[in-house]
């Protein structure tokens, strides 16, 4: 009796349909978009960077509106959710065609009885208003014209679509509770975890949150209790509370989004059409191990009024970048400034640069005797005096001595024996872009690294060395393998990176300032070299290996100085650790000579004999090495100086020393062409009123070097007529 109703109710309801939807215009005809289209429109509210293995690294809410990650597939769905869905929402999903109309039926009944106000809308019914907007009632109060035009839409859909479709795209799309809308942002928003993993406690509470997202937690708990029991699912009181109380807690509570690359991800992420969704090159594991300790590092010199850091690691074989740390953490003063980008004076970490450029053009080698003894660079209007870190000369020292120990006199001289533009030239085709091109900008202070750069470009450039001397771009995306690039350049050649190498990584050649045991001293091959800028506002430290490059700077993103840090204690002590982090599981070897490079014995300034590397057909040839030396320059006066008589010295008495850099007596001073004396000895010159030139000339009368200066009466004792004033 009962089933002849039912077939009687299904009947009429069926027959109601087809009438109804018949008398719909053509105007409410419906079309549905492909199943693809569905899926390539889905746009994600949070931008997500995924480490290399797909850990999540960092998210970036972008739409505030809602809530939606990614698209999940039907086949990386929790089975238990898909049953629990069905059961609850349309049980008879796979035996209709859009419209369940026993279910129809049933609900007429009921509410033409008052029974209750049962649905009857099916998964197929609910998504054409998912998918159409035009599909769902208006003020929240649906017409029976609008409930046909759904209806009509769900068989069009079942046309199109597989069960498989309909089923994947209903659980993307709805919504399950407050602004968290489809399976993926529910599965780890309120539970922490993929789609896939929601056990059979989940998946029965997600189930009910569909038919009423608002319902309070008691009515929620109770009807997951009976779809549990329906369903005969193996779920204990307290596997469905623990769940409970994962939906119902507040976000915070739910479990912290991983914030390990926030700087990267805003590179990454922002402004990015497509896909929201980055495979990014860096290690997770790293990238938290370098971040936590950059950070306890600098709770170790936050008293020396050090507050920022950056580290950056980068695979040299890829140019990969494994670690990108843009800031210090809780210590950081400016939390959205990216340490990783921001150009800072990069100190004596250029000296590699300009020493190897010397060396690559054959005018110096390893064991070059040069000078550091006190030095005056005539600038104009002003003499630039180098001095070293701890304010001694050490005399004649070799080229290796020098800069492993980063000596500053060494390295003005050598720039001023290549000239400003060749130094800035290779530092541009290192890839430091941010430097002046023009004119002698920097003057000799470049050599002690007063230009600035970025973290990111200075580590790129000493991966060009650990590369053999080639230069090419840094990669933050996975996108399959890469050793080689069409941008990839020479900037040094084999050899000469090799030198270099071997220098940076020799502990008794850097022992002359930083002693045999620092942080820079690893317990397997490594190359390294610090930097501090101008007043300590900058302390870097870079280094590599066969394998990888890591770079660390400190300081303030304010320009304060710090107080008595070194390269040393400063971005050193970081840099030792991530680096052995990285060689846990293997000790990085030193790297083979490469065709080319010849070793022979030399004889230092302190008399002991030691091998020395060479580019072939460089080696000395006795056992004296020769430092090429810079051509003779005039210290003093310095071009443009201004020069003012003082009228209480007597005019016999008063005098101008004239000096030239190298005293030599094949070189003769001529002072308004007249000749004026030897520049073997400084020549002390009593000084007239006026406009002066002074010329430095050899012997055969080639002018060496030259200033024009100008003296002023500081009184009327002389008498002298006025000078000209004008330019």
């Amino acid at each position: 009796m009962i089933r002849r109703r039912w077939v009687r109710l299904s009947a009429i309801a069926l027959l109601a349909i087809a009438v109804g939807a018949s008398l719909l215009s053509e105007r409410d005809r419906w079309t549905p978009p492909s199943h693809s289209e569905v899926v390539a429109a889905w746009t994600a509210s949070d931008a997500r960077l995924e480490a290399r293995d797909g850990r999540l690294l960092h998210q970036i809410r972008m739409d505030h509106t809602r809530r939606r990650l990614g698209w999940t597939p039907r086949d990386q769905i929790s089975p238990a959710l898909v049953d629990a869905v069905l059961h609850s929402e349309d049980r008879r999903f796979f035996l209709h065609e859009g419209v369940d109309v026993r279910a129809f039926a049933a609900a007429a009944w009921q509410r033409a009885t008052g029974v209750s106000r049962r649905g009857a809308s099916t998964l197929s019914m609910q998504l054409v208003a998912l998918l159409d907007p035009r599909m769902r009632p208006a003020n929240g109060r649906r017409t029976w014209r609008g409930k046909l035009r759904q209806i009509r839409a769900a068989f069009a859909l079942e046309q199109t679509w597989t069960k498989s479709e309909i089923l994947e795209a209903y659980l993307n799309l709805v919504p399950f509770r407050g602004e968290v809308e489809g399976v993926t942002a529910a599965a780890e928003t309120l539970f922490g975890k993929s789609p896939h993993g929601i056990d059979a406690s989940e998946a029965a509470l997600l189930a009910v949150l569909l038919r009423a997202p608002s319902a309070p937690p008691q009515r929620v708990r109770a009807r997951a209790e009976r779809l549990i029991e329906a369903l005969e699912l193996p779920v204990s009181a307290a596997q469905l509370d623990r769940a409970a109380r994962r939906v119902f807690a507040v976000p915070d509570q739910r479990g912290p989004t991983p914030r390990l690359a926030p700087h990267l991800a805003r590179r990454l992420l922002f402004d990015r059409p497509g896909s929201r969704v980055v495979r990014s090159t860096v290690d997770a594991d790293l990238q938290r191990f370098a971040s936590e300790t950059l950070t306890r590092e600098l709770e170790a010199i936050h008293g020396n009024n050090v507050r920022d850091g950056a580290v950056v690691v980068l695979e040299n074989a890829t140019g990969d970048v494994l670690a990108y740390v843009g800031g210090s953490g809780r210590w950081a003063t400016s939390p959205h400034v990216d340490g990783a980008r921001a150009r800072r004076q990069a100190g004596s970490t250029l000296k590699p640069f300009l020493f190897g450029l010397a060396l690559d053009r054959r005018m110096l080698t390893a064991a070059s005797l040069l000078d550091d003894s006190p030095l005056e660079v005539p600038l104009s209007g002003s003499v630039y005096r180098p001095r070293n870190y701890d304010d001694a000369f050490r005399g004649t020292v070799t080229l290796r001595t020098a800069l492993a120990s980063s000596l500053n006199v060494p390295a003005v001289r050598t720039q001023r024996l290549l000239g400003e533009p060749a130094f800035v030239n290779r530092l541009v085709a290192l890839g430091l872009t941010g430097l002046v091109t023009t004119g002698d900008h920097y003057g000799p202070s470049l050599a002690l690294g007063s230009a600035e750069v970025s973290l990111l470009e200075l580590a790129n450039a000493y991966r060009s060395i650990a590369r053999g001397g080639v230069h090419g771009p840094v990669r933050f995306e996975l996108v399959g393998d890469r050793t080689e690039t069409p941008t990839d350049r020479r900037v040094y050649s084999k050899g000469t990176s090799f030198i270099l190498g071997q220098i940076l990584s020799d502990r008794d050649a850097r022992s002359a300032t930083f002693g045999l045991e620092n942080a820079l001293a690893t317990k397997f091959w490594s190359a390294a070299k610090t930097g501090t800028s101008r007043e300590m506002r900058d302390n870097w430290c870079v280094g590599f290996t066969r394998e990888h490059t890591v770079a660390v700077w400190v300081g303030n993103f304010s320009g304060e100085p710090m107080h008595d840090v070194s390269g040393i204690s400063g971005a050193a002590p970081t840099w030792l650790q991530v680096m052995s982090y990285l060689h846990v599981e293997g000790m990085s070897g030193a790297p083979l000579p490469p065709a080319g490079v010849i070793s022979r014995s030399i004889v230092v300034p302190s008399g002991r004999t030691r091998p020395e590397w060479f580019l072939a057909g460089t080696e000395p040839n006795g056992p004296l090495v020769h430092a090429a030396t810079p051509p003779a320059e005039i210290v003093a006066p310095v071009d443009g100086a201004i020069l003012v008589l003082d009228p209480d010295i007597p005019e016999n008495r008063e005098r101008v020393a004239l000096i030239a850099s190298r005293r030599n007596e094949s070189l003769t001073w001529r002072l308004d062409g007249r000749v004026v004396g030897a520049a073997g000895e400084p020549l002390l010159w009593p000084p007239l009123a006026g406009r002066h030139h002074l010329r430095l000339e050899d012997r055969t009368g080639r002018v060496v070097d030259e200033v024009r200066f100008l003296v002023k009466s500081g009184g009327t004792r002389r008498g002298q007529e006025a000078y000209s004033t004008r330019p």
